[in-house]
């Protein structure tokens, strides 16, 4: 066991090359008063395929925006009684690929002697009383802080007599087409025309250009469909859009994100620090993280630079919303097909400006009051008397 900081292997020990881990090492690269600081990365998997997607929205400029592969200023939102192309003002909606992100990442950290990267798998975290302690298929280290990524274990964890557990699933053709089909100034962000099955259900559409586009099928609830099923609503979707012509598949993405109110801790002891899913990240109510995600690097790595150490609070999440987050989440659990109502009146009767910074959890009370009082009230009432009794609503 060391007995100080100067026995340790390393400074920091960074659990996980995805895109939290990446992200936070990345933002300490780029930290002059860091340059000092050894830095271990054990991530099990090569991340050399592009295995999945992010997208944002922002109206200030970010760390990744170079990488986007597309950026639009427009979003539709459609659904029985509202269909409406909006657009964003000073808002832009980003979509990265995962493998840029991680060529990017590695590039800038390959000539950067402050940085180790080991392949293999962590066994165990354990808090010292100067740092951390871990053991993987890499080997054995020690460092001063660790940042752990890996997944939550929440088939462990899960406690339904107390809290909901949902998942945002999908698959997602990447598509061409052979007569132009696709708007490329326009993202379909939430299409609800299509049967809800009592549950919140929507088609979700990036286009490329007018003949290639990511079309994805999109539910959030308990549990995930048989994958023909997403299949034949995507190629409904697309027989109503195309008709008789055809279109081939270039590629496909498929994910599920847990959203869950189950308490996902920032910490776990003094030395070691949740990130991405594992701390939380993913919003629980819109399954949104890699904006998130940034900032939390931001946040640590300017903790550390000025402090030595990580803010006491690392995320700086802000009550009420998680609050709010769990009120649509029992709504979601107990009626999934009323979600399209809330999202249509949300989209109707507020700015997109507002609702996106309501989404970032920046809005003041006032403007979340507005917010609340943009939607019926009758079931979050019914959820609020379900948050009070400790019990999560059922249908």
């Amino acid at each position: 066991m060391p007995a100080s900081d100067a026995s340790l292997d390393y400074d920091y020990l960074i659990v996980g090359g995805g895109a939290a881990g990446l992200s936070l090492a990345y933002h300490m690269a780029q930290e002059p008063r860091l340059a000092a600081q050894k830095v271990l990365i054990i991530e099990p998997e090569a991340k050399d395929q592009n295995d999945r997607t992010w997208s944002y929205w922002s109206n200030t400029p970010m760390v990744f925006d170079g990488l986007a592969a597309h950026e639009w200023r427009q979003i539709a939102f459609r659904s029985p009684g509202f269909d409406k192309v909006i657009d964003l003002g000073t808002y832009r909606y980003r979509m990265i690929r995962g493998l840029d992100y991680y060529q990017f990442i590695r590039a800038a950290l390959a000539d950067n002697p402050q940085f180790t990267t080991a392949r293999g798998t962590v066994e165990k975290l354990e808090n010292l009383p100067h740092g951390v302690s871990v053991s993987s298929s890499a080997g054995e280290f020690t460092a001063r802080y660790a940042f752990d990524s890996r997944p939550p274990d929440l088939a462990k964890l899960k406690r339904p007599e107390n809290y909901r557990y949902l998942l945002q699933h999908f698959v997602g053709w990447e598509v061409e087409t052979e007569v132009d089909a696709f708007n490329p100034e326009v993202v379909e962000f939430m299409d609800f025309r299509g049967e809800q099955h009592h549950e919140a259900r929507f088609v979700y559409v990036l286009p490329f250009s007018p003949r290639k586009a990511l079309v994805e099928y999109t539910l959030f609830s308990e549990t995930p469909l048989a994958k023909s099923e997403y299949e034949a609503a995507i190629r409904e979707y697309l027989t109503s859009l195309l008709g008789e012509s055809s279109y081939r598949i270039v590629a496909e993405e498929t994910g599920a994100i847990p959203m869950t109110d189950h308490p996902l801790p920032a910490k776990a002891g003094a030395h070691i620090i949740n990130l991405g899913t594992r701390g939380g990240r993913a919003k629980a109510s819109t399954g949104y993280a890699f904006k998130r995600i940034q900032q939390q690097s931001e946040r640590l790595v300017a903790a550390l630079a000025s402090t030595g150490h990580p803010p006491a609070d690392p995320t700086g999440d802000r009550w009420q919303f998680r609050l709010f987050d769990t009120l649509l989440l029992d709504i979601m659990q107990r009626r999934g097909e009323t979600t399209r109502d809330i999202f249509r009146q949300l989209f109707a009767r507020n700015p997109v400006e507002r609702i996106f910074r309501f989404l970032d959890e920046t809005t003041s009370w006032a403007d979340n009051l507005r917010v609340m009082n943009s939607v019926a009230p009758e079931p979050f009432m019914r959820s609020i008397a379900q948050v009070l009794r400790g019990k999560p609503g059922r249908r």
